[in-house]
């Protein structure tokens, strides 16, 4: 009798213990009334838990995990997301068989844009590439409102990109590169908020056009710079042509400067051909213009 007594009375005990282990879960939980799991999810929840403290310590080792410093933990209770919120960084601990999660990843991806074959709002066919910058700001929008976040943003990045340069001439696309990314940025950016996502920088890296166009576009350039040439050039000669007239202007009213100019011109031809030449006076041609006339 007495050894059946103290048998019920540490079975009574054990049962004890479970049960104040038990209702201790049951507080710690229900504080979380957002969840909405129902009763039958609370006794999952329960039995689960129940399931760690019989196996502990060696449970302990399943259920804790390390979230590292640039990532975030969704953890799901029953399908649902527990608290509204990630987890993390740290550790977070995910009872068996009712918990599961998905860490996220906040550093920043860069991504290739692949060449898009676009058509300018001036019907020119052209090839651009470029570079995506992002980042998951909001771990639960990008888990819960899309499949695949990355695939996703670099999928709408090739569409936008396409529909932001077919709105633009070549000459645009060419000389407006800086603006129009800013414009996809833009565009991306609203397009990726409900997705959790953060579009930091944006860049077009090559166009590529057509040989012939290129051809074209070089032929026209080319004749550009030589119609500007040209133009410099006549003005060139119109300066020119003025400055000596004011120079014959002043020659006329100094007779001593002609021979002055003479003699100048004299010493910069022998400097430049390394020659002697001899001066002969200006007044002996004048006397020969003046026989011959008289002959």
């Amino acid at each position: 009798m007495e050894r059946s007594k103290k048998m019920n009375t540490e079975h009574l005990i054990d049962n004890s213990s479970i049960l104040h282990s038990l209702l201790f879960f049951l507080i710690f939980f229900i504080a979380d009334r957002e969840e909405g799991i129902g009763v039958c999810g609370w006794i999952l929840v329960s039995l689960s838990f129940l399931l760690v403290l019989i196996t502990f310590p060696i449970s302990i080792w399943s259920c804790i995990k390390v979230v590292r410093e640039y990532e975030r933990a969704v953890v799901f209770r029953l399908g649902r997301i527990l608290s509204k919120k990630a987890k993390g960084p740290g550790l977070i601990l995910v009872l068996p068989c009712t918990d599961t999660f998905i860490k996220v990843d906040l550093r920043t991806v860069t991504c290739k844009i692949p060449p898009q074959e676009i058509l300018t709002r001036d019907a020119v066919t052209a090839q651009v590439d470029g570079v995506v910058r992002y980042r998951i700001h909001s771990a639960v929008s990008a888990v819960a409102n899309v499949t695949d976040v990355h695939s996703a943003t670099l999928l709408l990045a090739q569409t936008t990109l396409r529909n932001v340069l077919g709105t633009q001439s070549l000459a645009q696309l060419l000389a407006g590169r800086e603006a129009i990314a800013h414009s996809i940025q833009a565009t991306l950016d609203c397009a990726t908020e409900q997705w959790g996502v953060k579009v930091a920088r944006v860049d077009i890296k090559d166009i590529r056009i057509p040989m012939a166009m290129q051809r074209a576009i070089a032929a026209e350039a080319e004749a550009a710079r030589e119609t500007k040439a040209k133009v410099v050039a006549a003005e060139g000669e119109r300066n020119a042509s003025k400055a000596l007239q004011k120079a014959s202007m002043v020659l006329t009213e100094s007779p001593a400067g002609l021979p002055l100019r003479y003699l100048q011109t004299l010493t910069a031809v022998a400097a430049q051909n390394n020659s002697i030449v001899f001066p002969l006076p200006i007044n002996m041609f004048g006397n020969l213009g003046k026989k011959s006339t008289g002959g």
